[in-house]
């Protein structure tokens, strides 16, 4: 009996020992798990820096491919080629005549080259243009040529009609002295009060002051000497009143008629002499 029952406990001790060596198998097992992740997780990182480098690398240069192909389109040079093309008129005689109609005052040649895109000849050409539409007996408004200007205006056949609509213009009155002083500041000009005072032998104040108020003469700078005096020219209105396009298509002042001028002016003198003594 004693036997049996100690083959008994050996056999239950093996049994024993059996299931303790399975169990540390398992749990074995079970630590090793977390280390076969890890690995696997550490390889596919792996792939994925080695992967996306490539990718990005294939991107870039299809994106720097497209933009080389595109460039051509965006060329600077081309695009102001055809916005200055876009930007001309077609009509450029129809055009100058809308700008002046809107306008109502005279346009600088310059300026009206730089709205229109055009050249300062191919302006002159569309005013040529112009100007014989306007010649026709059937038009009732000119083209009036003012130095390096343009500007449009009714005929003068017209004016009688024009009065009874619109405002009288100033009428203006100029006396001889006037007139006289204003030759002398149109052919001297740029031209000081003193040298025109000098020319004349008498006084040009109250005419000089006459010229500006009707606009015919202006302040055009100061000279260059003690005292800075003023400087005095014509204007775009003398230009209209007098039916000159430019100062170069006044006629030539002889010599006489300077001698006139200052015969009248020292006569102009004596009689303003007499008055004083007869007072």
């Amino acid at each position: 009996m004693e036997n049996i029952n100690t083959s008994a406990e050996e056999t239950n001790e093996v049994k024993s020992e059996e299931n303790n060596t399975e169990v540390s198998e398992d749990t074995t097992a079970v630590d090793n798990e977390p280390a076969v992740n890890a690995e696997a997780q550490d390889e596919a990182a792996s792939t994925d820096e080695t992967v996306a480098p490539v990718d990005n690398t294939e991107a870039t240069d299809d994106v720097a491919a497209i933009d080389e192909n595109a460039a051509p389109a965006d060329n600077p040079e081309e695009q102001d080629e055809s916005e200055e093309k876009s930007s001309k008129p077609e009509d450029p005689a129809a055009a100058i005549e809308a700008i002046l109609f809107a306008t109502g005052n005279s346009v600088k040649i310059e300026r009206l080259s730089d709205v229109l895109g055009l050249s300062e000849e191919e302006v002159h050409a569309a005013i040529a243009v112009l100007k014989e539409r306007y010649e026709g007996a059937d038009r009732g408004i000119c083209l009036t040529e003012l130095e390096d200007a343009v500007q449009l205006g009714t005929k003068g056949e017209y004016y009688e009609y024009l009065i009874k609509l619109a405002k009288s213009p100033k009428r203006m009155t100029l006396s001889d002295t006037v007139i006289e002083t204003l030759s002398i500041i149109a052919y001297k000009q740029p031209v000081t009060r003193a040298e025109i005072e000098r020319i004349r032998g008498v006084s040009c104040d109250h005419a000089i002051n006459r010229l500006l108020e009707y606009e015919l003469v202006e302040e055009v700078g100061r000279l260059d000497a003690p005292g800075k005096p003023l400087l005095f020219g014509t204007t775009e209105q003398f230009l209209r009143s007098f039916g000159v396009r430019s100062i170069q298509d006044l006629p030539v002042m002889s010599p006489e008629m300077m001698q006139d001028f200052k015969a009248q002016a020292e006569a102009e003198a004596e009689e303003d002499l007499k008055v004083n003594v007869d007072v």
